[in-house]
């Protein structure tokens, strides 16, 4: 249960953000669309459960082609990173970027690996009135033993007009936020050295205990 709750509902909220353009005024649309995907999306992915066992660079590049497009994870990296960015150089951007998706592709696999049959509720699509370039979708995940778990993910529309996904929430956890916090913590105990605090993500990401933020909120 520990692994579901860690990194099973964090990761498989990131995999369901796999929609494309629709009209940013019919939330009807896309609840519907999210829905429609998230049963295509979870076949696909749990057929490749063996995948990462077999082929690791295989699984790793099937996800980076399935989420890429969809997902902006430059922008999550950068919020992750916060303030810090600005002692970055442009490659060491780039490295995160690639660091911080290879953290997650690993957690989804080893979740998948352990996971039992579980059931998706898409339950609303939200459109922001003040902004129709920001959305939010709420789900449920049904464990087999019939334990519900909220999540919601917000979502922003780019200057092509397609939907990515900007953070997630499980639970009552804002997770971007905590892997920000967890980046700053890593920061102060490596003084300062970015790169160190790069190097070591996949290592800070495995010991980040999101039960521990659930527990708190």
């Amino acid at each position: 249960m520990v692994l579901f709750k860690q990194r099973f509902l964090f990761l498989l909220a990131l995999a369901l953000v796999l929609v494309g353009p629709v009209r940013a005024d019919a939330a009807d649309d896309l609840r519907a669309y999210v829905d429609q995907n998230t049963q295509r999306l979870v076949e696909r992915l749990n057929s490749e459960k063996g995948l990462y066992e077999s082929d690791p660079e295989a699984f790793y590049a099937s996800m980076d082609e399935a989420l890429s497009e969809f997902v902006d994870f430059r922008r999550i990296a950068a919020r992750v990173m916060g303030r810090y960015a600005r002692q970055t150089t442009p490659e060491q951007r780039d490295e995160f970027v690639a660091k911080f998706k290879r953290s997650l592709f690993d957690s989804y696999a080893q979740a998948l690996v352990n996971a039992d049959e579980f059931e998706i509720i898409v339950k609303e699509a939200v459109i922001n009135p003040n902004n129709d370039g920001r959305a939010s979708v709420d789900m449920e995940v049904i464990s087999a033993s019939g334990n519900r778990y909220p999540v919601i993910y917000s979502m922003y529309r780019n200057k092509e007009g397609q939907w990515l996904m900007e953070n997630v929430i499980v639970e009552g956890v804002n997770i971007g936020l905590a892997f920000r916090d967890r980046f700053t913590q890593e920061m102060e105990e490596n003084r300062g050295r970015v790169q160190a605090v790069i190097d070591g993500w996949g290592d800070a990401v495995e010991s980040l205990n999101l039960d521990e933020e659930v527990d708190k909120s």
